[in-house]
């Protein structure tokens, strides 16, 4: 586990943090890898998180949520400490029972759904799996469906 101290500030609307060059060496160290999204966990402020560091025009960013600064009693524009270390546990999403159902019953939705990219496939299966309403499944589901056969936006994608 390494530790560093930062300010919190946005990038658009997201809240982020720099991840210091001497905590990077030992990030990639762990995983591996110094490219693509790196997997972490460690304590905002004291408060546990689960999250991924990115390289965001030329600099690695720990961006943090809304619940993380919830539970970390931070806000914009703070200063954060930050505990941060790899996180070996896969993050995996299972597919919504229903998600699969309709994908199964529409081949044209299907075979785009294929041809997705990992990330974007993701990025579908999370956003209904953390719908919480029974009819927000099921019309996001359908929302889904639909542009997938071409005929609609998604989750703000044409």
């Amino acid at each position: 586990m390494k530790s560093f101290s930062a300010k919190i500030f946005k990038i658009g609307i997201n809240p982020c943090v720099v991840v210091p060059a001497y905590v990077l060496k030992f990030l990639f160290f762990q995983a591996g890898k110094s490219k693509g999204p790196i997997p972490v966990k460690g304590k905002l402020n004291g408060a546990k998180y689960i999250q991924t560091i990115v390289n965001y025009k030329g600099a690695w960013r720990l961006y943090i949520n809304g619940k993380m600064l919830k539970d970390a009693g931070l806000l914009n524009g703070d200063r954060a400490q930050v505990d941060i270390e790899f996180d070996p546990v896969p993050r995996t999403i299972p597919m919504h029972p229903k998600l699969a159902r309709a994908l199964k019953q529409n081949k044209e939705a299907m075979a785009a759904y294929q041809m997705l990219s990992p990330y974007r496939r993701k990025e579908i299966v999370r956003y209904i799996s953390n719908l919480k309403s029974e009819e927000s499944i099921i019309a996001n589901i359908e929302k889904a469906i639909r542009h997938l056969s071409g005929k609609g936006r998604f989750a703000g994608r044409d």
